[in-house]
């Protein structure tokens, strides 16, 4: 008697709970958890009603179904009041409450998301843009890193409502619920104007909170922290943006801001960079100005460049080597790398030495001279 007992209200339990959130599942349509602020579910219709929507998928019933789905999932879970029924009743609870009223056509909620509807009245907040210090070899190679960002969201616990519960979130009195009031003044006997001001009570938002957000305190939003993955491309250069669309500071009623991080350069000890080439400087010995030499250096990927001259290298002399510059960003080549030699010459020469030279370039003076001439 005891099991049976256990397994009749275990299973009155069940159909309990089936009859409460029995039906369609609107969190499972847009792939979102029950605590889903708003934002996100916003988010998730954006993604799955374009990749779903039947101009893009012509002929496939079932993209077509789910199209619908999700614009019906969409109306209900967007929706303060509707969702809180919801929540509570189920599928069946929203029917009852609504009178059966049927959904809304799915192209209208869709044309209203994306511009030609209600969110042309939203507010949007303010970009938040932040310098990005990076190393030459990192916009060389290309990079990626966490940031962790402090930012506004809405309080996942009341959904941006302020209030404790649904039930704690009533209809203002004062105005009715719509925010505004009709103020009538007498302009003269008989003669009155009538206007609209923005209900005192209430603060225009049309209802009232009894018992406020423990989570936070009827604030509406709280404070924290969340990781953002930047990826720099290779060949990516000073003022270059990488953008996240709508990752700003959250509000009630209002469209997050982008947050935009914007490339600075860290200067590097051995190159300069302008454009998609590379500029360097080399020194070397005036020995190796008259005869040739072969040298290298560590490039920014960590290779090793050889840099070879059989001719004679005058003091500013510029070599080109070609594709040795940054990646160009969607392209598969490079810039250029442009080697400017600086020649040390000897601080003292002795008598012995210098007698030699002349003899080695006999002709020297009368380079010298021609040059001189031309000068004057």
């Amino acid at each position: 008697m005891k099991l049976t007992s256990i397994s009749f209200w275990g299973l009155l339990l069940l159909l309990s709970v089936d009859l409460i959130y029995g039906g369609t599942d609107y969190y499972s349509i847009l792939d979102v958890p029950r605590s889903a602020t708003t934002r996100e579910i916003k988010k998730k219709y954006k993604l799955l009603s374009k990749r779903y929507h039947p101009d893009k998928n012509p002929g496939d019933k079932e993209a077509e179904q789910k199209f619908v789905q999700l614009a019906q999932a969409y109306e209900v879970l967007s929706d303060d009041e509707k969702r809180s029924l919801y929540d509570q009743y189920g599928e069946e609870g929203l029917k009852h409450n609504t009178g059966g009223q049927g959904f809304h056509n799915p192209f209208d909620i869709f044309r209203d998301f994306f511009g030609h509807g209600n969110q042309q009245t939203e507010r949007r907040g303010p970009d938040v843009v932040m310098e990005l210090e990076l190393e030459l070899k990192e916009l060389y190679l290309g990079t990626q890193f966490e940031v962790d960002v402090s930012k506004q969201v809405i309080c996942e616990k009341c959904r941006g409502t302020g209030a404790k519960s649904a039930d704690d979130l009533i209809t203002c009195t004062s105005c009715n619920g719509n925010g505004v009031k009709v103020v009538k003044q007498m302009l003269g006997p008989g003669i009155f104007q009538q206007f609209h001001s923005t209900c005192d009570k209430c603060d225009g938002k049309g209802k009232i909170v009894k018992t406020k957000c423990p989570v936070c305190e009827g604030k509406k939003v709280r404070r924290t922290n969340e990781q953002l993955t930047v990826i720099i491309d290779a060949g990516m250069a000073d003022g270059d943006v990488k953008k996240f669309d709508k990752e700003s500071d959250e509000a009630p009623d209002t469209i997050p801001g982008d947050i935009i991080f914007r490339v600075k350069t860290i200067p590097h000890p051995q190159f300069e960079r302008k454009g998609d080439d590379l500029y360097t400087r080399e020194t070397i010995s005036l020995i190796d100005a008259l005869t040739g030499f072969e040298k290298n250096f560590t490039h920014l990927d960590g290779r090793t460049v050889i840099l070879k001259r059989d001719q004679v290298t005058q003091p500013g002399f510029v070599e080109v080597i070609e594709n040795e510059g940054m990646p160009q960003k969607e392209r598969k080549s490079k810039g250029d790398l442009y080697v400017e030699y600086t020649v040390v010459f000897p601080s003292v020469i002795d008598g012995n030495k210098k007698q030699g030279l002349k003899n080695l370039f006999p002709n020297a003076d009368r380079i010298t001279s021609k040059h001189e001439h031309k000068e004057l």
